[in-house]
């Protein structure tokens, strides 16, 4: 009797920064099982998100191209994937898999499962705690079982949104983190993100009325995230009780970081500083992956279908633009690319070039926070990119400008498709409204508005309608 092929299961996390994982160095024990499933597969300590932000990460993690390929930029995508595209469930489910989606109904990203299964992911102050994960595995339990019952071997797509605001976790994770009062009237460091006209609303929807400290809000990002950590384990342990965590590849990926207190970007993940790049990737399959290995080269999420299709055994004719890291954890290749294109269109448009050693950023439009048009960041003497030096270092803003736009070239060049970023004015989702003409147009003209607001926005943008997020 032939072997039935491998299973595989997908983590995708919204808004989880690897650097606030314990497995990749963070000084609070937020991923205590997570751990332990790297200390049994392999993990990639660079691993990046280059195009920002949800929308456009899917894109390349479920098919493994990039925005060339994709047309896919803003989170505000209009219409579905272009049909020249292939996905990864589309591909699998060719090879004879049955293919269930929890979480990210309608996106264009999603395209190609046979079963859409959604959950609660959002609430506001007076509804605290949100259970987000708990909703998550009600729905995916009964549906694992299913797949397991089932003669075809199964991809399960998980779509997490507990690191994404708001952050309202249970208790115990609620104070697991910090015992201050975050209405402490010492305290002044929420004053500028009250301040901020386009989130405030937001922001007061679901955090503590009166707060005034912002070390709270961290707090309740990394409860969130150790509640996450501790609800995956209830599907890792269902995968043991049926007999399938042998024969399953479980993937562990984040879509984009978050931006906290970093760079006044305000709980969010817009901008593409690295607290938004930098995601986690980890891969379990007993018997063919090493256990506890790490892989230190520079990886993207284009890398992701084609490293999964080679360890299921299934073929395809499509040419991604990633590359299998296959190489990579057999120690036969150091990296891929240490050097790559980044966008973001989420609630500024801006693109950027990032090296090892280098981080330009160049806004295509004025943004809602007067940020200066041109960016560069030494990520080896200043890694969290607070001392622009643009002005200091015109050569270097040069070069790297010369690189980017070499790449941008020879992607036209090879898609036969015109960079997206610049194809694509109406990003933010206004009907007529073409690039902002100053900062403060933008900041006068971009508002997230309420909890409620955001969920309905963000259910429009699911079913391929304009709108805010």
């Amino acid at each position: 009797m032939a072997r039935r092929k491998r299973n595989l299961v997908l983590f995708g996390v919204d808004s989880l920064r690897a650097d606030h994982m314990s497995c990749y160095g963070y000084g609070r024990l937020t991923t205590p099982h997570i751990d332990r499933l790297a200390t049994q597969g392999v993990l990639f300590e660079r691993n990046y998100s280059p195009h920002i932000p949800t929308t456009s990460a899917y894109a390349s993690m479920l098919t493994g191209m990039d925005c060339f390929s994709t047309q896919v930029v803003a989170l505000r995508h209009r219409g579905g994937l272009r049909g020249d595209i292939v996905s990864l469930p589309e591909i699998l489910r060719e090879a004879g898999y049955n293919t269930t989606c929890v979480g990210l109904p309608g996106n264009p990203s999603s395209r190609g499962f046979d079963t859409y299964l959604d959950y609660p992911q959002w609430g506001s102050w007076q509804e605290r705690p949100l259970r987000k994960a708990e909703e998550l595995n009600e729905v995916t339990i009964p549906e694992l079982e299913r797949l397991a019952k089932d003669d075809r071997p199964f991809f399960l797509f998980l779509r997490h949104m507990d690191p994404h605001s708001p952050y309202l976790p249970p208790s115990p994770y609620d104070t697991m983190f910090y015992s201050g009062d975050p209405c402490d009237p010492a305290k002044a460091s929420m004053e500028p993100v009250m301040r901020f006209k386009p989130f405030r609303d937001y922001f007061a929807s679901w955090m503590p009325p009166g707060i005034t400290d912002a070390d709270y809000v961290i707090a309740q990002y990394d409860g969130e995230v150790a509640y996450m950590d501790a609800c995956m384990q209830r599907i890792l342990t269902r995968l043991d009780e049926l007999g399938l965590a042998e024969d399953t590849l479980v993937v562990f990926n984040g879509d984009h970081g978050e931006t906290l207190m970093d760079h006044a970007c305000y709980f969010d993940h817009h901008g593409i500083y690295d607290c938004t790049l930098y995601v986690p990737l980890i891969l379990r399959l007993p018997g063919r992956l090493p256990e506890g290995a790490r892989v230190g080269g520079y990886t993207t999420h284009q890398d992701l279908p084609p490293t999964v299709l080679e360890l299921l055994g299934v073929k395809t004719e499509v040419r991604f633009d990633g590359r299998s890291l296959m190489p990579l954890i057999r120690g036969r290749r150091a990296s891929h690319s240490p050097e790559f294109y980044i966008t973001e269109a989420t609630w500024m448009r801006k693109h950027g070039w990032r090296t090892p050693e280098w981080k330009l950023i160049v806004a295509l439009e004025p943004d809602f926070h007067f940020k200066p048009e041109v960016e560069l960041y030494n990520l080896v003497e200043d890694p969290e990119e607070n001392v622009n030096l643009a002005g200091k270092e015109p050569g270097v803003v040069r070069m790297l400008k010369d690189r980017m736009a070499a790449w941008i070239a020879r992607r036209e060049k090879e898609t036969g498709k015109r960079n997206p970023m610049v194809t694509n004015p109406q990003w933010h989702g206004k009907e007529g409204q073409g690039p902002f003409p100053s900062s403060e147009a933008a900041y006068n003209g971009l508002y997230i508005g309420s909890v409620k607001t955001a969920e309905r926005l963000q259910a429009r943008d699911a079913k391929g309608k304009d709108g805010e997020a």
